[in-house]
């Protein structure tokens, strides 16, 4: 673990953010899909994220034993691409990575035909994937407000199955745009993919050769508008950032536009810079829980309360994210208070915090949503080497926009 690190204040941020990564969801994603393909496509721009760069070292692994570490997309993809592959493999990762559940996926799985056992915990990792063995059923049910990866997964793979799959979505539909995001994927190489109400039918097919570059990051790019939100000046431009986008955190424009901070895409750049903010935010993070991280603790920050819906999904993360954002929110004084399936946001009097210490529970996100608090305060982050998950370029960047970052 490196030591943790104090970020000084700067209350005046401007600055190009160079080094930006590409979409993890969508790298990993493209990676399965070319795998599927038998590499026969050319994917560019690859995210720089270590989720990102495991999943490139292990899709196409020799190795029996595949050890995910902490990265719960490529646990969830690896066991669906490797489960209807056929390919005997044992699925293993952190003491984390093994308190998050699996169970739905492997059913699934079980269900159209693969031979799965648990090796610790049942529904929980690690799994022994031991064949697929033809398959029996095209028809599968599975919750909608469960994690979207799980349904993402068996999307993926449905193609090479012979009889395609139904995938019928029951209830409520969590995370929404990450699933269209998949489809959206799949279409590009060369899938048949139809949803329509709760069903998602995927038809089998060969995947076709293609060239797909991946976009950059709109849950990295969240934290540069969490900085402009912050600081009592500020003028950042994120480079190669368009318009268009398959992700659905690019929601962060219409939530910063609430918080104080006007986006102005400018020849194939987005420009961000402050405006006036609302006294209280109203939003609903079910198709975009990602950006929790980011947005409540601008909230406390800029004294705005708020309230929320949507962020059941955050319990199963890296850590429990909501346990998190209440402990370190509650450094400033602020309060977040669960009622059923809404959560209340009280802002505390930040003005009377000089410097503030942040625990980062093994979680990216924890590190770089509270990073802009330097823009107000001296800032500790412990465990900083938590953004490699994602970011790992996050403190050179802030180096490069003017912050001063020194070793504890």
């Amino acid at each position: 673990m490196r030591s943790p690190i104090i970020i000084k204040k700067k209350s005046e941020v401007t600055g190009n953010v160079s080094h930006l990564p590409s979409s993890k969801s969508l790298s990993n994603r493209a990676l399965i899909l070319n795998a599927l393909s038998n590499n026969q496509s050319v994917v560019s721009n690859l995210s720089s994220a270590r989720d990102t760069r495991l999943m490139q070292s292990l899709v196409d692994s020799p190795d029996h034993v595949i050890n995910v570490m902490d990265a719960g997309t490529t646990m969830r993809f690896l066991t669906a691409y490797f489960a209807v592959t056929g390919k005997p493999k044992i699925l293993t990762g952190t003491d984390r990575m093994k308190q998050r559940p699996i169970g739905l996926l492997v059913d699934s799985l079980r269900t159209l035909g693969a031979d799965i056992r648990y090796l610790e915990a049942e529904g929980f990792p690690s799994i022994e994937i031991l064949s697929f063995n033809g398959q029996k059923t095209n028809e599968v049910a599975i919750p909608g407000n469960i994690s979207s990866q799980y349904i993402s997964a068996l999307m993926m793979v449905a193609p090479v199955l012979p009889q395609g799959l139904h995938l019928h979505l029951q209830g409520k539909i969590g995370s929404r745009p990450y699933i269209e995001m998949t489809a959206a994927l799949m279409r590009q190489f060369g899938a048949s993919v139809t949803w329509k109400d709760q069903t998602i039918q995927v038809a089998p097919s060969s995947f076709q050769k293609t060239t797909y570059r991946v976009e950059p990051d709109w849950s990295a790019a969240s934290y540069w508008f969490g900085f402009t939100a912050l600081a009592p000046k500020a003028q950042i431009t994120l480079p190669e950032v368009a318009e268009f986008a398959l992700q659905g955190d690019k929601a962060i424009i219409e939530i910063m536009d609430q918080l104080g901070v006007q986006s102005e895409f400018k020849n194939g750049d987005l420009n961000l810079s402050k405006k006036q903010h609302q006294p209280h935010l109203e939003w609903n993070f079910t198709d975009c829980p990602d950006l929790a991280q980011t947005v409540l603790p601008v909230c406390v920050a800029k004294g705005i309360t708020g309230t929320f819906t949507g962020l059941e999904s955050l319990r199963i993360k890296e850590t429990d994210r909501i346990a998190a954002l209440q402990n370190e929110l509650g450094k400033l004084g602020g309060r977040l208070e669960e009622n059923g399936s809404t959560w209340r946001l009280f802002p505390g009097d930040v003005k009377s915090v000089s410097s503030v210490v942040i625990d980062t529970y093994h979680d990216h996100r924890m590190a770089m949503g509270l990073a802009p608090l330097a823009t107000l305060m001296d800032v500790q982050i412990n465990d900083p080497e938590v953004i490699n998950k994602s970011y790992p370029d996050f403190w050179n960047d802030m180096i490069d926009i003017g912050f001063t970052i020194q070793e504890s």
